[in-house]
């Protein structure tokens, strides 16, 4: 004989209930991609990702800032091979000014050439970007820029060192003495002091391609801090989609399998509630 009372009745009906809402929330998870929406659906992986979202962040913030330090460091190279170049222009302006005549026309035009150059390396080194940064950073050490857990790294050289610690045989002497006393001997037509000079802005052109190739080494450096980044930001990604993505596959056999069970359910439960009291006892 089959007994069925209001105790087992209830039961069923919960158990239907929680056939219903497990089918509802796979559904949401296959039409939101995301296993869960809220912490107590799953703490523990709830943890895990709340911790890779917060390295994400810190990631995303490190990347603008190598984005920024190569902004710097893209213009300070620029800067450098503009100072090089107009090196190399001097060199050529002091060989020519030695075929020139004492007091010729042209010793004064190529003293003006020199002045000139001399306020376009001045301009360029105290140069300042968009933003009103300096290209160059000021005081005697180089700004350093966090670009990962305990790592930060120059973006640019100082002014200081690109203008000053050119070696001469004369003594250590900045771009502007160098500069200042090729257009006094020009002036002076001072075949000694011209040639002196020469030397001097040879010097002095070497140093700033020393200080280029040292403005290279930081940009590489940079550049591999940016893959660095990217290659850590795409492992994050992977192992938030790990802990939060919908298995499509997986849920949706789940679903037909609840639908299934479910829909058995139910068609017993109303058989049963349709037959009579005479149905059971025969």
């Amino acid at each position: 004989m089959v007994f069925i009372t209001n105790q087992s009745v209830n039961a069923e009906i919960k158990r239907q209930q929680k056939l219903a809402n497990d089918i509802a929330n796979y559904q949401q998870q296959i039409s939101t991609g995301v296993k869960f929406d809220k912490p107590s659906d799953n703490p523990q992986d709830w943890i895990q990702i709340s911790y890779v979202g917060r390295q994400q962040s810190l990631n995303g913030a490190w990347q603008s800032n190598v984005t920024f330090a190569q902004s710097r460091s893209a213009q300070a190279t620029s800067s450098l091979d503009d100072v090089s170049n107009l090196m190399t222009k001097v060199k050529e302006a002091l060989i020519s000014s030695t075929s020139q005549a004492p007091g010729s026309p042209g010793v004064e035009s190529t003293a003006l050439v020199l002045q000139g150059i001399r306020e376009n390396i001045t301009n360029i080194l105290n140069q300042k970007d968009y933003q009103g940064t300096p290209v160059f950073d000021d005081g005697n050490t180089s700004v350093t820029i966090p670009v990962g857990k305990g790592l930060a790294y120059e973006a640019v050289g100082t002014r200081k060192s690109i203008e000053e610690g050119i070696v001469t045989d004369s003594g250590t002497k900045t771009i502007y003495d160098i500069l200042d006393a090729a257009i006094a001997a020009v002036r002076a037509s001072d075949s000694a002091g011209i040639s002196k000079s020469l030397g001097e802005a040879n010097a002095a052109l070497d140093h700033v391609i020393v200080q280029g190739t040292r403005q290279g080494v930081r940009e590489t450096r940079l550049g591999n801090e940016v893959e660095r980044l990217q290659t850590a930001n795409l492992q994050l990604a992977e192992r938030r989609s790990n802990l939060e993505d919908t298995d499509l596959t997986e849920v949706i056999t789940r679903v037909q399998a609840k639908l299934t069970s479910l829909q058995a359910a139910q068609a017993a439960f109303a058989k049963i509630n349709q037959q009579s009291l005479f149905d059971l006892l025969r």
